[in-house]
């Protein structure tokens, strides 16, 4: 057992030395490292039943145990000393175990170190309303929040109360007071959690996901009541965005919800990761959008197909297209001129947007 149990601690360590982001582990295969977005087998010996039993013995508190042997899944945090913390999902498939860990890196980067751009400052200086932070899994939401709610700690007096499924970085008190809620260790869900959390005189709120209408209702609630409210969903743009949080009610209340939507929103950030173009790590290209009086109006009136031109329309207040910031991740050379053409939803706009540095390329500039 304790042999089993220094292999998987082991294997956690290797993880860590090549940077990567996850780890995949189940019976009969070989673990699987995610390093720069691309998974790779590793070693070459495949994990075997009485491993896997091992690793969920490490995991699993006796709650733990009866929660996954009841649900077929569950979510958790896992510490080592001397390894690291990570976020952990365990779950069943064609009747054997698989597990997954996300590597939490101990530091909380700042956003120059993420490069993320200059407007995301401004989602710190927020008093009031909801500000979401979306993307695909894996794209940096729980790293990006970490680094807003730390400057915010950095800068200003305050309460700060999160509520995650599960905690991943840990904030201590610098200015504000933190205090961070794991849903089935300090509370039984988000729901329930935010109801008692208006009894906490909270200011900055953090709610680790949006994952259904009774969370999204209790979030527009706290920030109507005068608090800043931080959150995430899984969607790839600001109009999905806007939309999935719309169809998460019925259609009777579509109009009450973008009203409520139209009053409360001031910020929607969504990322992407992209291999850098040095080939050490990824890097965050960002639309965002903020609550001004032209996208009030168009959330409240369900004009969301008019969002993209209220979001061009507004760069001078730092709001961005993914475009804009494609171009400028390629312009500082940060990503290939290819990868951005490649993931654009729109290359021929971004093409027209790189003539100019294309020109300087062919006359010994700055593009290869």
């Amino acid at each position: 057992m304790k042999d089993h149990r220094d292999q998987f601690l082991k294997l956690l360590q290797r993880a860590i030395q090549k940077d990567a982001s996850d780890i995949h582990m189940k019976s009969g295969s070989l673990p699987y490292y995610r390093i720069d977005g691309r998974v790779e087998p590793q070693g070459s010996e495949a994990l075997q039943t009485e491993d896997i039993e091992t690793i969920l013995s490490v995991l699993f508190s006796d709650e733990q145990r009866k929660h996954f042997a009841r649900n077929g899944d569950i979510d958790l945090a896992f510490t080592e000393r001397g390894v690291g913390r990570f976020r952990v999902n365990v779950f069943r498939q064609r009747g054997l175990v698989s597990i997954v860990m996300r590597r939490i890196k101990s530091k909380i980067l700042n956003f120059e170190q993420l490069y993320l751009p200059e407007g995301v400052r401004r989602l710190t200086e927020f008093v009031r309303g909801l500000v979401l932070i979306t993307g695909t899994t894996g794209s940096g939401k729980s790293t990006t929040l970490a680094s807003i709610i730390d400057a915010i700690n950095d800068t200003r007096k305050c309460h700060i109360v999160t509520i995650e499924d599960p905690i991943e970085f840990v904030h201590t008190d610098k200015k504000a007071v933190v205090n961070q809620r794991e849903i089935n260790i300090d509370t039984r869900d988000f729901s329930s959690a935010l109801k008692a959390m208006m009894r906490q005189d909270p200011d900055v709120i953090l709610i680790g996901e949006m994952r259904d209408f009774e969370t999204f209702q209790a979030c527009i609630s706290a920030s109507e009541t005068g608090h800043l409210v931080f959150s995430t969903l899984h969607t790839s743009n600001v109009m999905q965005t806007i939309d999935r949080i719309i169809d998460l009610f019925p259609s009777t209340q579509h109009d009450q919800v973008r009203s409520q939507l139209s009053l409360q929103l001031k910020a929607i950030m969504c990322l992407r990761l992209l291999p850098r173009a040095d080939g050490i790590g990824r890097v965050p290209a960002c639309e965002l959008l903020f609550g001004s009086p032209m996208v009030r109006k168009l959330i409240k009136e369900n004009r969301i197909s008019q969002i993209e031109t209220a979001i061009q329309q507004g760069r001078d207040d730092g709001m961005l297209t993914f475009n804009d910031s494609l171009y400028g991740l390629i312009k500082s050379k940060l990503i290939t001129y290819e990868e951005g053409l490649n993931i654009s939803e729109n290359s021929e706009e971004l093409n027209m947007m790189l003539q100019g540095i294309r020109l300087n390329s062919a006359r010994g500039g700055i593009m290869r």
